[in-house]
């Protein structure tokens, strides 16, 4: 008679947790930040089709780095509870806060008993009345759910992203300011991102009661100078860089395979 196959709570929950990782450190990352007037959110995103970058509510966007279709999910269950909410309560009812706990959940629910773990990183942002008001919740593949301040950082290199943004991030600074930061941040010392290489969307609290706004590329070039001529030059990001694994997928879902973003 075979033995059963065992293994250690402790070491299933450390296999999903590695695994996640991986998935999620194969994407691009993206930044979010605080500025003067709302707050920014950039990520690294070369498609003009697939957004990693989205609006919630009112005052509420959502960001995700790792799988575009698990993440989309979520972003999907997301606009749906805060539509259910605002029209069995009020609008002022729906907030971050209760929409992070609720994703939490349910990330930490499938984490516990799924076979496979969701290999996404989700930020749900929050634009205050004022700039002590604004809020930035970072959810994790298992649940864990962070309360940041001034920046935050998810998917592949994030220590190293981080610690740049440490350096050039100022706190009450103009948006070009924010977006200038987020991007050398993102870019490191190596390569440069020109205006097409990044998904930009803010949070405006004087943009009336729609706060969310995408900025298109060439709003971008106004607001990065510096970036546009630098695209012009030998030391451009496509000519700096190889592209990475997530760069080679496809931007569709191909064969139910989905990219990771």
């Amino acid at each position: 008679m075979s033995m059963p196959f065992y293994v250690s709570p402790e070491q299933m929950m450390k296999d999903r947790a590695d695994y996640a990782r991986k998935g999620i450190a194969r994407g691009r990352a993206l930044v979010a930040c605080t500025f003067a007037d709302g707050i920014l959110l950039c990520a690294e995103n070369p498609s003009r089709t697939l957004r990693k970058i989205s609006e919630i509510y009112d005052r509420i966007a959502f960001a995700g780095v790792g799988k575009y279709n698990e993440f989309d999910q979520l972003r999907i269950a997301g606009v749906r509870h805060a539509d259910l909410k605002g029209f069995a309560f009020s609008r002022e009812d729906v907030d971050a806060r209760s929409l992070a706990n609720q994703y939490a959940q349910m990330l930490g629910q499938v984490f516990t008993h799924e076979m496979k773990p969701m290999e996404v990183e989700i930020l749900v942002a929050e634009v205050g009345r004022s700039a002590g008001d604004d809020q930035l919740f970072h959810i994790l593949y298992d649940g864990t759910l962070i309360d940041e301040s001034n920046w935050c950082v998810l998917g592949g290199a994030a220590e190293d992203i981080d610690t740049r943004m440490s350096r050039v991030f100022q706190p009450g600074g103009t948006l070009s300011d924010a977006l200038s930061a987020a991007v050398e941040a993102l870019a490191g010392p190596e390569r440069t991102l020109d205006a097409t290489q990044v998904e930009v969307a803010i949070l405006d609290r004087g943009n009336g009661r729609r706060t969310f706004r995408q900025l298109d590329p060439e709003q971008l070039s106004e607001l990065l100078p510096d970036a546009a001529d630098a695209t012009s030059g030998p030391a451009s990001a496509s000519e700096a860089t190889q592209p990475t694994a997530d760069e080679q997928d496809p931007p569709a879902l191909e064969g139910g395979q989905a990219p990771v973003s």
